[in-house]
């Protein structure tokens, strides 16, 4: 398991460190400032209050640790997260009864991606409490297999796309005329002879030319074909396009971190536009292994409280997606890191099965 390494500075020593570490995991587990008091209980060290506020006052100099204008106590910025993350943390992965069910669930979807990314963010925001976001497969190679027209009421007909031989793509199409049956069974063997096995964003390319330069020389039947054709290929929505799955996002209204209304409002309006998350995402699509932003390491000031723990997972060992986790900075990560490792290497084997 791989995490995203930053560039942090090492605190003054040891002691320091072991100050720290401690610091973050009773911030983590109580949410609450943490005093002097209770770090030299939790961390063992038979230290004086005064030493352990100075070793703080020099940690809070480094920026790692804040005073809250409430409290004495001090609690980590992204600083020392990063720092915790990088170089302290123990890990506790899930248990196996827990990843047993997680295989489960995720095999019997086994034949369908999109119910399979659905089931794989519902479980990861099941097991963390949090939300779980999954970014549905990019197929990154459509072949088409065979089309083939069935007439409609009016003026409509439905397209039946077969993609790389197992995917079927239904298509209603809005034309200007009626077309016949045995137009649209012309139609289509005609394209399944010229275009089957080809890349769709081939096809449309060709399409495009096709009409556009032998326009003149088509009959009418022909011309009807290229354009019918040219519907049937358009690109819609979900196809190349990156989309995602969002469950458990509601987890976050309970957790003192992200309470502000305004705060939780443009967080929820930035998992419904999806833009700048899946932005986010996609950066973890070139990694290895666990990748995740702290605060402000996302880039958007909308994630500034939050944290982003994510993975790519592959299907026929090419990275198709991204599964992840949301939550705030204060989250466990000993848990989540580990959790979102093993839950994107079962959507890669649960994928897989499909073939």
């Amino acid at each position: 398991m791989t995490e995203q390494a930053r560039g942090v500075e090492e605190p003054p020593n040891d002691r320091a460190q072991l100050l720290l570490r401690t610091l973050i995991e009773c911030y983590i587990r109580e949410g609450e400032p943490v005093g002097s008091r209770t770090l030299s209980r939790e961390s063992g060290l038979s230290l004086s209050a005064a030493t352990i506020r100075n070793v703080m006052a020099d940690l809070e100099d480094h920026g790692f640790v804040s005073s809250p204008h409430t409290s004495a106590g001090r609690i980590p910025t992204d600083k020392g997260y990063r720092l915790f993350v990088n170089t302290m943390l123990r890990y506790k992965p899930p248990g196996m009864a827990e990843i047993a069910e997680l295989r489960r669930k995720l095999e019997l979807r086994a034949g369908d991606p999109k119910a399979l990314v659905t089931a794989a963010s519902q479980l990861v925001s099941g097991l963390t409490h949090l939300a779980g976001v999954v970014t549905v497969p990019r197929e990154t190679h459509a072949s088409l297999s065979q089309i083939e027209f069935v007439g409609l009421s009016g003026n409509r007909v439905l397209a039946i796309l077969v993609v790389n031989g197992r995917e079927v793509q239904n298509r209603v199409l809005q034309l200007e005329r009626f077309f016949p049956p045995d137009e649209l069974r012309r139609a289509g063997t005609y394209l399944n002879d010229q275009f089957r096995g080809q890349e769709l964003a081939g096809v449309r390319a060709q399409l495009v030319k096709q009409l556009q330069e032998t326009r003149e020389q088509m009959n009418r039947l022909m011309t009807d074909t290229i354009t019918l054709a040219q519907r049937a290929f358009a690109i819609h929505p979900g196809d190349g396009e990156a989309d995602m799955v969002i469950a458990g996002e509601t987890n976050l209204m309970g957790l003192a971190e992200l309470s502000n209304v305004d705060r939780l409002r443009r967080l929820f309006e930035a998992f419904s536009e999806k833009r700048d998350i899946l932005h986010l995402l996609d950066q973890s699509l070139h990694g290895e292994g666990v990748q995740i932003f702290i605060g402000h390491e996302s880039g958007y000031t909308i994630l500034d409280d939050c944290s982003v723990v994510a993975a790519p997972y592959t299907q026929d060992d090419r990275v198709v997606g991204v599964l992840g986790v949301i939550g705030p900075t204060r989250m466990a990560y000993e848990r989540v890191i580990p959790l979102v490792d093993i839950a994107a290497r079962m959507l890669s084997s649960a994928l897989n099965l499909r073939d």
